[in-house]
Parts: structure tokens; C-alpha cells; sequence
């Protein structure tokens, strides 16, 4: 029941836009907490960490443009099949669910913004319930870095 709470909560706050209604500039960090993510092919991402409801509800949403080599690592204290969305997100992505061992479960590539100014954007969610961590990374480059469903990445507790 309690996963249920904080998986409803902060799908709440991402659909009803509570916390959204500040101004976001797109230089703005999440954090100053960046972790290091090794991938398969070598490359390191750095990844903000969003780790509070917040973060996590804000994520990359008004952001004009994000580094190939960058990105966002939500965090969350327990595994669920975490939902997201692009509502309000100006760049397209490649998702990446992460378990706790820190294996890749699920991929979604190259998801399109959404421009529709109501709540009708579509929601990405992984086929298993064992996500900790989420990744998203510029659309296009998951592909280039070798991560598949299975791949194991190498960062650091955020």
C-alpha cells in the first residue's frame, strides 16, 4: 500500500502541475549533485540527481536543450514501475529503468515532446515493477552508449 501512496503521490503532482507552477529557467540545476555513470561502450554520463518530490516532479520540463553526454538519474527509495511523461518537456528523450542491482529493465527510446497544454500526454512505464532508478538521457543516444535491456551500469549511491 505504501508503494502505492508514493508512486500515486508523485504521479499526483506531476499531472494536477502541483510544484509546476514555478518558473523554471533552463539553466537551472536540479542540484549540485552530479553522479558519474559509467556505460557499456565507455562513455560517463553526468547525471543531476532528482531525489526529492520536487526534483522528481520538475525533472528536465523547460529545458531547451541537454548535452549528449548528460542527464537526469531519478532516484527512488523503493521499486515500483515508475510512470513518466514529456508534459511541459522541450527536448526528446531515451528513458532508461534501472533496478537495484543497477541492471537496465526497460528502455523506451526517443520519446517525443508533448506539446498538449492538458493532461493527455502518454505515459511511458516498464514492463516490471523493480525499478530504484530511472535515467534519462538526450533521445537518440542510448543506442551509441550500448545500453540494452540487461546492460549493468556502474555509478555510485546518489
Amino acid at each position: 500500500m505504501r508503494q502505492t501512496l508514493s508512486a500515486g503521490l508523485v504521479l499526483y503532482l506531476v499531472i494536477t502541475g502541483g510544484f509546476l507552477a514555478i518558473d523554471v529557467p533552463a539553466s537551472r540545476a536540479a542540484g549540485s549533485d552530479l553522479v558519474s555513470i559509467q556505460t557499456p561502450s565507455g562513455v560517463t554520463i553526468k547525471a543531476e540527481v532528482a531525489d526529492t518530490p520536487l526534483k522528481r516532479s520538475v525533472g528536465l520540463m523547460y529545458r531547451d536543450h541537454l548535452k549528449k553526454d548528460h542527464g537526469m538519474l531519478f532516484f527512488f527509495g523503493q521499486p515500483q514501475a515508475w510512470n513518466f511523461w514529456m508534459k511541459n518537456t522541450k527536448i526528446a528523450l531515451d528513458l532508461i529503468w534501472i533496478d537495484g542491482k543497477k541492471r537496465v529493465t526497460h528502455i523506451e527510446r526517443n520519446v517525443p515532446i508533448c506539446t498538449k497544454s492538458d493532461d493527455s500526454c502518454p505515459q511511458y512505464r516498464p514492463n516490471s515493477d523493480d525499478a530504484v532508478y530511472v535515467l534519462e538521457i538526450a533521445g537518440g543516444t542510448v543506442d551509441g552508449y550500448k545500453i540494452e535491456k540487461g546492460s549493468k551500469l556502474q555509478f555510485g549511491q546518489p
